[in-house]
């Protein structure tokens, strides 16, 4: 069974083989609320792509068995993860190098060495324009396979109105602050329809309630 993504932000997926810049950017980004998956090549993240699907992937360029150029490759060639955001890290700077990443199927590139911050700020620009892209679905967008759910799925009036909240974009502290309830009582909320829907994370929740016409 795939593990569920409960977490506030989203889960991400860090494939570098520097176990220093793992350490550091995966504490950084904790520390923001997200929930951060490791892998040291490309063949390493196939292998976890297999058992879960994160909301991003932050992926060097540079690495044995698998560089990123070919990881990327994999990733836009599976109907299953065509649709994550990947960001590039590399030091490799040069406008051609950037192309390169680019017009493999990257959709951000990000020289070493970075601030954190603009990582961050990457991170979340991307995911607000996946979720975007998401709510054009209904207009004729491919963004990934038919999002399927266990039959029967009944969610309370609380919950019904928790995923149309998390179907726009928004984290969970600001629809704990908009329900005037506490966080940890929307998590709950988002991991039973987890549970419910047999979904993975919150992106494939909110493709769902657009797909299903709850949002």
């Amino acid at each position: 069974m795939k593990e569920m993504n409960t977490t506030d932000q989203g889960c991400l997926m860090l494939v570098d083989d520097d176990p220093n810049l793992i350490l550091l950017v995966k504490d950084y980004l904790e520390f923001r609320g997200y929930q951060v998956i490791t892998a040291e090549n490309g063949r390493e993240a196939l292998e976890l792509l297999e058992e879960k699907i994160p909301d991003l992937i932050i992926c060097d360029v540079m690495m044995p068995e698998m560089d990123g150029y070919t990881l990327v490759q994999h990733i836009r060639e599976n109907s299953d993860t065509e649709w994550v955001p990947v960001l590039f890290l590399s030091a490799k700077g040069q406008s051609q190098d950037r192309v390169k990443g680019l017009n493999t199927g990257a959709d951000v590139y990000i020289v070493k060495p970075f601030e954190p911050e603009e990582l961050v700020a990457q991170v979340e620009s991307s995911l607000k324009q996946a979720s975007r892209l998401i709510k054009h679905q209904n207009s004729g967008v491919s963004i990934g396979p038919t999002i399927k759910v266990r039959r029967n799925v009944e969610l309370t009036p609380t919950e019904l109105k928790v995923v149309q909240l998390v179907a726009k974009g928004m984290a969970n502290r600001d629809i704990a602050q908009i329900m005037e309830v506490s966080q940890r009582t929307i998590e709950s909320h988002v991991s039973n329809m987890l549970g419910k829907t047999g979904l993975h994370n919150r992106t494939e929740l909110a493709r769902w309630a657009i797909e299903s016409k709850k949002a």
